[in-house]
């Protein structure tokens, strides 16, 4: 479904992504797992076309993603929950959530993509009134997954899905997950916290200063010594490489 293959990406002058390969295939969730600043978060703003790479393929379902636009690359059946949520304060939960309707069109129906958004988060129906503003966290970690899945996406991109999150709420977003992959979504998300890869993974790759190190079960890469000491280590170091900047700064 998804192919990389060899991206290498550059920031300001810094090689931030070196010869990066590796594939998603059809109803797969799939993890990305490495220290803060080893690249995890630019590895999916190329594919989703916000940042242009020096080199290297992005496929999707047969098409080639690299010189489109994001607007294109979700209408081709991609969908992305940035790390931020980024949740528009000013709208409701409900319109939060129907607001990829408005926009990219499908051929599903507007109301069974947003039927399919609650029943992966059947609690944020009891907060279609609220604010965007007045969410917690984990609220509007929820309503951005659930807006992504309004777009009727084949695969979705989570960019550290549990970050910064109570360890009480973590158990509800893996539980949304295993809901996404059991109705059929392909996932591709990156975690700087290897315990908070879902059990039911189907691969795991990991990521240091740019490349990938390790690709297989997460079992296996436990038992690698030089791979578990990065993925035991993730999150804590200081990045390698220059963080992707946020819009706006």
């Amino acid at each position: 479904m998804l192919a990389v293959r060899d991206l290498i990406v550059d920031i300001e002058g810094s090689r931030v992504l070196r010869g990066v390969s590796f594939g998603v295939g059809v109803g797969e969730l799939v993890c990305l797992v490495g220290r803060n600043g080893a690249g995890k978060s630019t590895t999916l703003r190329a594919i989703m076309g916000l940042r242009k790479p020096a080199s290297g393929a992005v496929a999707f379902a047969g098409k080639h993603l690299v010189g489109l636009r994001p607007y294109q690359i979700a209408r081709l059946g991609i969908g992305f929950a940035p790390e931020e949520s980024e949740v528009f304060g000013e709208l409701t939960v409900a319109e939060n959530i129907a607001l990829p309707t408005w926009t990219c069109p499908s051929g599903q129906p507007a109301e069974e993509r947003i039927a399919a958004a609650y029943r992966v988060f059947p609690q944020l129906q009891r907060y279609r009134d609220r604010g965007g503003q007045a969410l917690s966290g984990g609220e509007r970690k929820m309503v951005s997954i659930a807006r992504a899945l309004a777009l009727g996406p084949k695969l979705l991109l989570l960019d550290e899905p549990t970050e910064g999150l109570s360890p009480a709420i973590v158990p509800s977003i893996i539980a949304g997950l295993a809901n996404i992959r059991a109705f059929g979504h392909a996932i591709f998300m990156v975690e700087s916290n290897i315990h908070h890869v879902p059990d039911f993974a189907d691969r795991l790759y990991v990521i240091e200063r740019g490349e990938i190190i390790f690709a297989g079960p997460p079992d296996e890469a436990r038992r690698d010594p030089a791979v578990a000491r990065v993925i035991e280590g993730a999150g804590q170091g200081r990045p390698n490489h220059p963080i992707e900047p946020r819009p706006g700064m």
